[in-house]
């Protein structure tokens, strides 16, 4: 085995002088040579190689090799003394083939004092090895292991002299501890490969994305802006995405405002995907849709037997939001006995099932919406003050479409793309249907704008858009008539944006007051609310001047605060009409 007697001085001299160095204290050491090896920062090969070169200082032995095999049983990596790259075929040569395979399928070593008589080595892999009649071989073979699976082997070979004195089982529990040091150092590199692959990869993934939404040269072709569904690269839509980013990092409730059908929901989803809930669910809920009886149900879960139809307890929408992001669309809607509830929650974040007496503590971010005036709301007693503070820590503004024109034609062609892709076609718009797009005032915003575009799309006969396509050229706009204010119909007004008296700190308000089904009473307000004038059509006598048709709409649009919408309904004309209008006068609107 190890070289005990290349340790010993010389027998010659006297015994008393030679110090001996037992088995145990070589294998160690060579266990601690080997070790600092193992753990260098080298190439695999290089690492194994060395192994090889240092067992050899250790035991008597002539060849040694490491063979390392693939996940599939496939050689892999054979390296031995003095390894070189494209060397791995020569040490492989000197491999036993049935003798290898018998050590990693019984995963036991396997030990031969001949090879020549050892039924596991043909009379080829003798030869290979160097055995003859005048040269008798011996030949070690280890199983390299992870765990309980074989990676490899490690052996060695060495020539029988006659007089040297071998300690085979002690040479096989040295080979063994080396080959289990192996086994931990191969597994170690395959991870760390592994590893730096999969990160190699998403590099490449993340470089080509950033890569793809580079502009093109002299910003010929337009880029487009996506967070989960959010198309447009208007400056309004950008500052959007820009705060959306921001607001997302924190746990503060969110209340986004916008008319309807300018994805506020899409906004919600975005905040949680981008937050650090993202891995939590996001619930949401229409509170417009439920009456307040299915509302509390929903939100809040019942226990089995709260009310006819309860035949099992089931959480509420708090419940299955539980660390993640509730929506809650609509919340102008609900009423003020429910607020009360709804108030309790948000504030401490615990509630009861209906019919349940067991407090449920959750950890939830809300995130409401509403297209509603909540300030006018509120001062009309309709909407709790406390409520309101609670949802509307960091209000968002979701921009119309008529606010973000610029997007119209990317959200059209996606639309239309959509459209295509579902139905088998190959449609696009031509630039006469494009300028009817653009000249619309879509009171319904991006909903609106896809309902439009689908029934377009749908009618149109030709293989491209035109805009004799568009219903609006045909006076069958049902958008158009929906929003006609008639001159013999009462004035309808949107909410107007009213100054909240100055409010007492959530703290001030008593628990009971905060838990009651009370409205916090307010000081009343005296706002000037000016009442608007006849609507008086444009169209509807003969005008003597061109100017006189102009100075009508710079009075329409002063009175409406240079709201297109509200213009158009005093003066009895659709969005679209007054949008022609202005357009034809040459009239800028004015921005505030």
């Amino acid at each position: 085995m190890v070289q005990q007697e290349a340790l010993q001085i010389e027998r010659e001299q006297p015994r008393s002088h030679v110090p001996l160095v037992s088995l145990s204290d070589v294998a160690l050491t060579g266990i601690y040579e080997i070790s600092k090896i193992l753990t260098a920062p080298n190439r695999l090969e290089t690492t194994l190689s060395s192994v090889v070169n240092l067992l050899s200082s250790f035991m008597q032995m002539r060849h040694g090799v490491i063979s390392l095999l693939e996940d599939d049983g496939i050689p892999d990596i054979t390296v031995g003394g003095g390894w070189n790259e494209g060397t791995d075929a020569r040490y492989r040569a000197r491999l036993p083939e049935k003798a290898i395979g018998q050590v990693i399928a019984t995963a036991v070593p396997l030990i031969a004092e001949n090879v020549a008589s050892h039924p596991a080595f043909s009379e080829a892999d003798a030869q290979a090895l160097g055995a003859s009649e005048d040269s008798r071989v011996s030949f070690i073979g280890v199983p390299i292991r992870v765990a309980s699976r074989v990676i490899g082997t490690l052996t060695i070979d060495r020539v029988w002299d006659g007089r040297s004195v071998f300690r085979l089982d002690s040479d096989v529990r040295f080979l063994t501890m080396v080959a289990n040091l192996i086994g931990q150092t191969v597994q170690l590199h395959r991870v760390v490969s592994r590893d730096r692959e999969r990160l190699m990869a998403e590099s490449g993934r993340l470089q080509k994305e950033l890569s793809e939404l580079k502009p093109t040269s002299a910003g010929r072709e337009r880029k487009r802006v996506y967070v989960d569904g959010i198309i447009g690269d208007s400056r309004e839509i950008r500052g959007l995405l820009d705060k959306i980013m921001i607001v997302a990092k924190s746990h503060s409730p969110v209340l986004l405002r916008g008319e309807s059908g300018t994805g506020k929901e899409l906004i919600a989803k975005a905040i949680h995907e981008l937050s650090p809930r993202a891995k939590g669910p996001f619930i949401k809920l229409n509170c417009a849709a439920l009456p307040e009886s299915v509302l509390e149900s929903e939100l809040f879960g019942h226990e089995k037997g709260a009310f006819t139809g309860a035949v099992g307890a089931r959480k509420g929408r708090f419940e299955l939001a539980d660390k993640g992001t509730l929506f809650l669309d609509e919340i102008g809607e609900i009423s003020p006995s429910f607020q009360a509830k709804l108030l309790r929650v948000l504030q401490e974040q615990e509630f009861e099932r209906v019919g349940g007496s067991h407090t449920l503590k959750v950890n939830v971010r809300v995130v409401a919406a509403t297209n509603k005036n909540l300030e006018e709301a509120v001062a009309k007693n309709e909407f709790r003050a406390d409520l309101y503070y609670r949802i509307s820590v960091i209000p968002v503004i979701v921009p119309s479409l008529r606010d973000r024109r610029g997007d119209i034609p990317l959200l059209a062609n996606e639309f239309l793309d959509r459209f295509n892709r579902e139905n088998g076609r190959d449609l696009h718009f031509n630039q006469d249907a494009m300028d009817v797009l653009m000249g619309c005032g879509f009171p319904g915003n991006v909903r609106e704008l896809e309902n439009c575009v689908q029934r377009t799309a749908t009618l149109a006969q030709g293989g491209s858009i035109v805009g004799d396509d568009f219903a609006c050229r045909h006076n069958e706009c049902l958008s158009a008539l929906l929003w006609r204010s008639p001159a013999d119909a009462p004035q309808t007004r949107r909410p107007m944006e009213i100054p909240l008296p100055v409010m007492p700190p959530l703290s001030a308000i008593s628990g009971e007051a905060a838990n009651s089904n009370t409205v916090p009473r307010l000081p009343p307000l005296t706002v000037p609310v000016p009442t608007p004038a006849p609507a008086v059509p444009v169209r509807a006598a003969v005008l003597d001047e061109e100017m006189s048709e102009r100075e009508r709409l710079v009075d329409a649009m002063e009175r409406a605060g240079w709201v297109q919408a509200k213009a158009a309904r005093l003066l009895g004309l659709t969005p679209r009409q007054i949008g022609y209008a202005l357009k034809k006068h040459d009239i800028e609107i004015k921005r505030f």
